[in-house]
């Protein structure tokens, strides 16, 4: 508190907070005479509740000292970021650039980001706790710390620009601090949602960049596999974007993702990393296809062929025809904006159904269904979820015969809940038959299950 004179008793003038500086201008019995230059406004405040400082090299090593002891102090987290500015301004040029500089800058970002988690986790309880919040706040932007805001799902999400960490990945920082670094530079709930679609790709590239800067053999199991789920992320987002553009590296980053989920061990990731692991594989499966090469379009057959052609501008148009109904004349037809898989299609022995892969999102894709219905062909789609599409798929996984069903896998997360599923689902109508969490739980899934889905999924991990 800011008193307007050296006593217990005197006039409070304002509220300080943790990690606010102030000028001594001089002393009286044990307060000192201090300026605020956030305020303009002098006073006195009691000298043990604060600490001060010269800001000479000769106490740079104290302040390190006690950054260390802030960084692992929830609640202090301005007072930390103050006492990281203090030490980059006491502290020699040439520690600054080498390992004490690394270790200052990793404690200031992540005090920053841990404020920004903090602000983003939910209004806190009580008047006062709010206040606190948002003067901490308001004190790491004096400093230059920069945050900022997005709309998730109806709430605001708090991010630390992380200048911090880009500076930890300029110096010699340990394989530990890169790590830290790169995951939180990387994080995709800080990409801001109005970026343009080549700005997110660029946006992409230059996190998986980033990512590659981390010496991973030097990591603790768990730290690793959290670095590998991020490539592994960041990967599958690069192929969907690079099939997009249609310049031809969609499949090298697709392999490329496929490789980084296959490198974690889910016994060695801690229970915090579950959830991130099941995002990571909705994504990677998501974009899977984009790793398998496109065949060329054989003739048409006595049994139906999916083709596709350009339509308007940005679209695809899928046909489905067979020996005597060419793509003048298709057996069906719809265009899309979505990326389409023909790789993808599967035809049940009968005949009497197609199945496609078909991805309109970066971390969406839905099953599309052609099925031959009183000599009509029809086209319907099954999405991952019957919510707000998020991150997930829907996917073919096998016929049974008889034509009257097909095997669907179904994982998701959206509006905040997360679902894995093994269905049978009817041709005729559409409507899941059976269902379970486990595909072995299902006798159609254990018999009928196609080869190929077994071998490259990812729902089966």
């Amino acid at each position: 508190m800011l008193l307007a004179a050296p006593r217990e008793a005197a006039l409070q003038q304002v509220q300080l907070w943790q990690g606010e500086v102030l000028e001594v201008r001089g002393e009286r019995l044990d307060y000192l005479q201090v300026w605020d230059p956030a305020r303009e406004r002098g006073g006195y405040v009691k000298a043990t509740q604060v600490r001060r400082s010269a800001l000479t090299p000769a106490e740079a090593p104290g302040l390190l000292a006690v950054l260390r002891f802030l960084r692992e102090a929830p609640g202090a987290e301005s007072l930390g970021i103050g006492i990281a500015a203090a030490y980059l301004q006491a502290a020699p040029a040439e520690s600054v650039r080498g390992a004490e500089g690394a270790e200052a800058l990793d404690a200031l970002g992540t005090l920053a980001e841990r404020l920004a988690r903090r602000a983003s986790e939910g209004t806190p309880a009580g008047q006062q706790s709010q206040l606190a919040l948002s003067a901490h706040l308001e004190v790491a932007a004096r400093y230059g710390v920069k945050f900022a805001s997005y709309e998730q799902d109806g709430r605001m999400r708090i991010c630390y620009d992380g200048d911090a960490f880009r500076r930890v990945l300029a110096l010699p920082a340990t394989p530990p601090q890169q790590a830290r670094a790169a995951l939180a530079l990387t994080q995709p709930e800080c990409m801001d949602p109005a970026l343009q679609p080549l700005q997110r790709h660029q946006l992409s590239a230059w996190r998986a960049e980033v990512l590659e800067r981390v010496d991973t053999a030097g990591l603790p199991a768990h730290v690793r596999h959290r670095v590998a789920l991020r490539r592994a992320a960041v990967w599958s987002t690069l192929a969907y974007e690079h099939a997009r553009l249609g310049d031809g590296e969609s499949s090298a980053a697709a392999e490329r993702a496929l490789g980084e989920l296959a490198s974690v061990h889910k016994g060695e990731l801690s229970e915090e990393d579950q959830a991130a692991y099941n995002d990571a594989a909705i994504r990677v499966n998501a974009s899977r296809w984009a790793a398998v090469p496109a065949t060329a379009a054989a003739p048409a057959a006595t049994r139906p062929t999916i083709v596709t052609q350009a339509g308007q501008p940005g679209e695809t148009c899928v046909l489905l025809v067979d020996a005597r109904h060419d793509a003048a004349h298709p057996l069906a037809k719809r265009c899309t904006y979505a990326l389409v898989w023909p790789q993808s299609a599967s035809v049940n022995r009968e005949g009497t159904a197609v199945a496609l892969a078909v991805q309109p999102m970066e971390a969406w894709r839905e099953l599309w269904l052609f099925r031959l219905q009183v000599r009509q062909w029809t086209i319907d789609v099954l999405p991952p979820a019957s919510l707000q599409p998020g991150s997930g798929y829907a996917e073919f996984a096998g016929w049974v015969p008889g034509g009257q069903q097909v095997l669907v896998a179904r994982e998701a997360r959206a509006e905040g809940r997360y679902r894995r599923s093994y269905e049978v689902v009817s041709v005729a109508s559409l409507a899941t038959q059976r269902q379970a969490g486990e595909p072995g739980a299902l006798g159609p899934f254990q018999r009928w299950q196609d080869a190929a889905w077994k071998r490259s999924s990812v729902a089966l991990r």
